[in-house]
Order: C-alpha cells, then structure tokens, then sequence
C-alpha cells in the first residue's frame, strides 16, 4: 500500500489533507529558506517546494513525499513570514487597498516519478486602518503566515475579493493537489472517513 509522506509542518496543510481524507504520516524537512535566492515569486515557490521535497529521504519503496511552500506577492516582491510586529504591520500596510498573488508550489515524488506545479490566486483587500492592523497583530495569528494574515480564520475580514482557489491561499491547492496524487496511487477516502496521521 502507497503510503503518502507531508514534508511540512503546516498545521494548515495537515488540515486540509485531512479534510479531504487522505492518510498521511509527517517528516520534517531540512532546508535553510534563508538561503533561497532571489528570483520571481512563482520560481521561489518551485524551488523550495522541490528543494523540500528532495531533502527527506525515503524509508521504503512505496512512499510519496508531498511538499509545499506559499509566499504572498506584492509587485513582485516575496512576503514570507513576518519576523517582528513592524514587519507584519508593514505587510499589511503594503496590501491594504491593493490587489497581490498568493503562490503555492507543490512537488510530488516518489522513487519512479516526480510532479512539480505553481498554483496563484489573486486577492484584493479592503483598505484597512491602522487600528484594524494594530488589533490583529495584537493576535498571535499573522506571524507564522506568509503575508502576515490568515484568510481562513480572522485575517479573512481584510479580503475583498479573491481570484483562483481558495485553498491555495490557506496553503495547498487541494483539488489540483487530490488530481496529481492519483498517479501515485493515493486516493481520499469519501465513503469512510478516517484520519489518520502519524509521524513527528
């Protein structure tokens, strides 16, 4: 049995394998992110998504190694994770009122095959006051997301409109996502949910 393998410790990710309700074991990944040179936001995401991939090994043939790295994109520039309140309160500032990119690359590989794809939605925030900024970043919820902000869950009162996948924006293009696992074998579980997630 093809035993699917998320290199990434997102919970969101974690979350939306498990809507769906695909078994999955966790394994940590070892990539220094810092180390990424600058390229455009869609081969940033490409790059550490199979640079991710490629950095945990197997442990037995039929295991699939998923991994994902997300970034928000305004005129081109990556926001990653903020790392202090000014940093987040910058992010924000610089989406208020504006349209960006959310960029989700994905790479999938097994021992025979590897599939790698970018996925974008645009989004369009409402412009947004300080107060508003202040009041969020008084949460714990932007600091370890791209762009400072969570749309599926407070952050989700600063969008206006989005266009593309949702879920790409969360953090995993999910349907595109279930459609590239099938090649390899793995499949949701729709008729009898079970979750099932081991690992570290």
């Amino acid at each position: 049995m093809t035993q699917l393998i998320l290199a990434s410790s997102s919970p969101r990710r974690r979350d939306l394998l498990e809507q769906v309700n695909i078994s999955y074991e966790t394994r940590k990944q070892h990539v220094d992110e810092s180390k990424m040179t600058c390229r455009s936001p869609r081969a940033y995401v490409q790059a550490l998504a199979e640079l991710k991939a490629r950095s945990v090994p197997f442990s037995v043939d039929n295991e699939v190694i998923i991994s994902a790295d997300t970034v928000v994109s305004f005129e081109e520039q990556v926001l990653g994770k903020p790392k202090s309140r000014k940093e987040a309160f910058d992010m924000l500032s610089m989406l208020s009122g504006n349209i960006h990119k959310v960029y989700t690359g994905v790479t999938i590989r097994s021992a025979e095959q590897e599939t790698s794809f970018v996925e974008k939605t645009t989004v369009e925030f409402w412009p947004l006051t300080k107060d508003e900024i202040n009041e969020y970043l008084d949460s714990e919820e932007p600091y370890d997301k791209a762009g400072a902000y969570g749309i599926q869950s407070s952050g989700a009162i600063f969008v206006k409109e989005i266009k593309g996948d949702y879920y790409n924006v969360v953090g995993l293009p999910l349907s595109r996502v279930v459609r590239s696992l099938r090649s390899y074998g793995i499949f949701p579980n729709l008729s009898q949910p079970e979750h099932k997630v081991t690992g570290n």
